[in-house]
């Protein structure tokens, strides 16, 4: 898509509020490809920006230049080491990055709040901290080495032996300019002061002046001054971090003051004390917080007028050097004017309460403003003495300017302060509103001693104000620094540096209405790493984006782009998303992209579409044999001769309506039957119909009979209800929009769940984890048109197994090694820790891929556009076909079948390896799944 009109409209957001519609995308792979494009700039006088992850915050991420996208490209991390340090490139996230090093007890420095979807590329640019890294730990401070390719083509590897002398032969005016720099920054000693004080605060407006101060040679101080460039500079192709240690264990703990002045003066003795995160909440966030659901009771009942919070955190590498540190600080947590006592725990459900208070701030803001409105997240610093009245008189600016709800948030040990307001920028007069209060939070933060950008970056916000911050000889020395890297102006222009205090006004974001429950959308890009689409089409961020520049040119009256936007969604949006809602699990706001495909689908069924899915809906039983059948006969005949048949048949029907076959999908499967328990039956037993028509070659013949063979070797009776060859859980039709037909589902299937779990009393055990969610669906929608089957309670296999089967069985047999495949379904319901518990019953070794994510098969969407599935599973195959495991495992049928597909190893459901491993001794066959 790289080269897609429609990609400039979908990449033209990021998550600040600036908007600029690229004039290209273009995707790089190597540093020969970056090179390249520095070439055709230089010859043609275009300019470039590079983005990756898309979470900045200031506007460094957005052009009307060319968008150099390298999150496809640069992707290898190489830990080394034993941990202590990584090299990696820079579209790998700082989750990513931590989950390779976390096998080792370490981690990368910087811990920004973004990490499921910030990459290392934007951690380098933008100099990232975050809540426990402080300024001794950042990307700065614990960068050893890069390799850079600078703007006239150059390429240094920093950490080379060489570097400094490969660096003056290559770039001789640059090399000398940096020494001249730093001997007319170190010569002045108000040059020093002032760099001193700024980088003693965590600080990211302007270039990183203090690497002069620093470093000595050319090529560190070059490496250091990337830290912070936000593109400006160079591009960083590699990096390689020092690591810090990983602290497992954790204490934490939240103390209400009765203002902020008794909040500040305790600061001190917290610190000293080690608190590893010290989280400041202001009155408004804590009114807020009040709000939010699991409120802790140490502000659930608070009637809050001037109370501060502070979220207390001890770490450690052990249990008992935590213990150590929190009996050593019971002296100062006792000793605090606080409303009540500071309790610290280590109870994970009790810690994940806590922090709710703090992470769901920006939730409750985000997710309660007038739609059409942007959310603005600020941040800056003062000096930690300075906080205090920093924090007053930014909330008294909050009230002389109208901002209503804007909250106070931050890292207290730091000085750090967030906040946030809620703006609209089409309205001149609340644009002159919001450039009257940005010139007062000035003024506000330089009077006491701060920095106007702390963690987010320079930007396009600030870029006009670093000259009032350092003054006119350290903005002459930046200036400088940009002119030699870059003379010709062809990297990011208007960010870091511009001499128009007024030029942030400019660009900046309109967010039109569009429904569907995608008005709260802040655009952050956390739900893009975990989207199965992101690599062949579109992210949720994008999809949502595209509505909105199709709302903008209508408003407009531009049509033509309108319907230019409109022909892309048929297959870029709506046919490409496999609807898994893990978008949902990432997203700030609890936007689930899947239910708006869901409804742009159900927009075009037409009338035919509609009759002939009533009629399967109505006719299960029969549809799911026939379909199972097919495969059997497909599987009998010469690959050639079905595979042609399916893609004549896709030609004239459509790649959306008619599936494609090919030869590694499996033979139909079994036939559903009712079964009787012959014991009082403690549950209802709810086989998918997907087992019906994909068969399984393990020797358990598929999850239905090693789900009953199972509950009879534990002696646990279920029955099987009457007619369930014909029952469904909906989710064929509720993903594509059908809502006929979901309906005539629903009306068929609700009633005859009731009669067989006596009118509720008993469970309905699912064997697919997604159908479990469409069963739950199922009820939601009959609720909503007026049936009553609320009493259904619905139980995925893998909680069932793991309550009442597991514990009444012996595991005769363990297996050497299992690889095992999450589904979407497993992470949204919470089940992937007992999906690994049940697979470590089976196996000594047990192994979840670091590149697992979202098989996107989503039902029949695998079958539909083979090439959503091939593009999902790629990197998670790689992984898995690196070495040989004895079992491969999933917890749904079509997910088994797409990851089988793509590593060409036979996926089995963890209940069939389960039941294998349980069998008597004298029965030997294998489980299946093998490769």
């Amino acid at each position: 898509m790289a080269g897609s009109p429609v990609l400039r409209y979908a990449m033209a957001r990021d998550a600040s509020h600036y908007h600029l519609v690229p004039s290209a995308v273009e995707r790089v792979a190597g540093v020969g490809d970056v090179a390249g494009l520095f070439a055709r700039c230089r010859r043609s006088g275009s300019y470039l920006t590079f983005r990756s992850g898309g979470t900045s915050l200031s506007g460094q991420g957005v052009t009307d230049g060319i968008l150099v996208d390298v999150r496809h490209g640069f992707q290898s991390a190489e830990v080394l080491d034993g941990g202590h340090r990584l090299r990696a490139e820079p579209g790998v996230t700082v989750r990513a990055a931590n989950a390779r090093l976390r096998p080792y007890g370490r981690k990368l420095g910087p811990d920004p709040a973004s990490e499921v979807a910030c990459t290392l590329g934007g951690v380098i640019a933008n100099n990232s901290s975050g809540m426990a890294c402080g300024t001794g730990q950042n990307a700065y401070q614990t960068l050893e080495a890069m390799t850079v390719v600078l703007p006239s083509g150059s390429v240094i590897d920093t950490g080379a032996p060489d570097a400094d002398e490969r660096l003056r032969a290559l770039e001789p005016d640059l090399y000398a300019g940096l020494l001249r720099l730093r001997e007319r920054i170190c010569r002045n000693p108000a040059s020093v002061a002032t760099l001193r004080r700024q980088f003693s605060m965590k600080n990211t407006m302007g270039y990183s002046l203090n690497s002069f101060l620093d470093y000595e040679r050319p090529v560190e101080i070059l490496a250091h001054l990337m830290v912070g460039s936000e593109g400006t500079l160079g591009f960083v192709a590699s990096a390689t971090f020092r690591t810090v240690e990983l602290f497992p264990h954790a204490s934490t703990g939240l103390a209400v003051f009765r203002d902020l002045a008794t909040a500040t003066a305790a600061l001190p003795e917290l610190v000293d004390v080690g608190f590893a995160t010290i989280e400041l909440m202001d009155a408004r966030s804590l009114a807020v917080a009040q709000t939010l659901g699991a409120t802790p009771a140490e502000i659930g009942s608070l009637e809050v007028r001037d109370h501060v919070a502070l979220l207390v955190e001890l770490q450690a590498a052990t249990t008992e050097e935590l213990a150590d540190k929190v009996s050593g600080a019971g002296g100062v947590c006792d000793g605090l004017e606080i409303e009540s006592p500071l309790e610290l725990t280590s109870d994970p459900w009790r810690r994940k309460d806590l922090w709710h208070v703090r992470k769901g701030l920006y939730t409750a803001v985000a997710g309660a403003r007038q739609a059409g409105t942007t959310a603005l997240l600020e941040d800056v610093a003062v000096p930690v003495p300075h906080l205090r009245a920093a924090c007053q008189e930014l909330t008294k600016l909050f009230d002389a300017h109208g901002y209503q709800n804007s909250v106070i948030f931050g890292h207290a040990k730091d000085g750090n302060i967030h906040f946030m307001l809620t703006e609209t920028f089409r309205d001149p007069a609340r644009l002159e509103r919001y450039h009257a209060f940005t010139e007062k939070m000035v003024e506000l933060v330089l009077e006491h001693k701060g920095t106007l950008k702390a963690e987010h970056g320079t930007g396009r916000i600030m870029a006009g104000y670093v000259r009032r911050q350092y003054g006119d000889e350290l903005y002459d020395v930046m200036t400088e620094v940009k002119r030699l890297f870059d003379p010709l102006g062809i990297l990011n222009p208007g960010v870091v540096l511009s001499d128009d205090p007024r030029s942030y006004l400019r660009n900046l974001k309109d967010v039109p209405t569009v429904g569907y429950g995608a008005d709260m959308c802040v655009e952050c890009g956390y739900c893009e790493p975990v989207c199965p689409s992101r690599t062949l089409t579109l992210t949720p961020r994008q999809r949502i984006a595209l509505l909105r520049e199709r709302e903008a040119a209508r408003r407009e009256g531009d049509e033509g782009l309108a319907d230019e936007l409109s022909a892309a969604y048929r297959y870029d949006v709506v046919d490409t998303c496999a609807v898994d809602g893990m978008c949902q699990t990432a997203c700030p706001v609890q936007i689930n992209t899947g239910s708006l495909v869901r409804e742009l689908r159900a927009e075009r069924v037409n009338k035919a579409e509609d009759a002939l899915w009533r009629s399967a809906a109505r006719h299960w039983g029969a549809t799911t044999t026939l379909a199972g059948k097919a495969l059997s006969a497909a599987a009998a005949l010469p690959p050639t001769l079905p595979t042609a048949a399916a893609s004549l048949a896709r030609r004239t029907l459509g790649t959306d309506r008619m599936p494609q076959y090919d030869a590694s999908l499996p033979r139909g499967g079994y036939r559903r039957r009712a079964v009787a328990a012959a014991a009082e039956a403690c549950t209802v037993y709810f086989p998918a119909c997907v087992g019906a028509m994909f068969g399984s070659s393990s020797s358990s013949g598929g999850v239905m009979p090693a789900m009953l063979t199972l509950c009879a070797r534990a002696g646990v009776a279920v029955r099987v209800p009457r007619g369930i060859a014909s029952m469904c859980c909906g989710m064929p039709w509720k993903s594509k929009g059908l809502r006929g037909g979901h309906e005539v589902i629903g009306a068929k299937v609700l009633p005859a769940l009731l009669a067989a779990t006596d009118g509720g009393r008993l469970p309905v055990v699912c064997d697919a984890a997604s159908c479990t969610e469409g069963l739950e669906e199922l009820r939601a929608e009959a609720k909503r048109l007026g049936g009553a089957y609320e009493a259904l309670r619905f139980v995925d296999a893998l909680e069932f197994v793991r309550a009442e089967v597991v514990g009444r069985l012996s595991v005769t047999r363990r297996v050497a090694s299992l690889v095992l495949h999450p589904t979407c379904s497993t992470e949204r319901r919470g089940t992937t820790t007992l999906l690994r518990e049940l697979a470590e019953l089976v196996s000594d070794e047990v192994v979840v891929p670091l590149d697992w994510n979202c098989c996107a098969f989503a039902g029949d969407r695998g079958l539909l556009h083979p090439e959503l599935t091939a593009a999902a599973t790629l990197n998670e195959a790689r992984e898995v076909n690196s070495r040989a495991f004895e079992v491969h495992a999933s917890a749904n049928r079509t997910c088994e079948i797409g990851m089988s597909r793509a590593t060409g190893r036979e996926y089995v459901h963890i209940v069939e390896a389960l039941e294998y491993a349980t069998r008597p001794i004298r029965d030997s066959a294998h489980p299946g799944g093998a490769g």
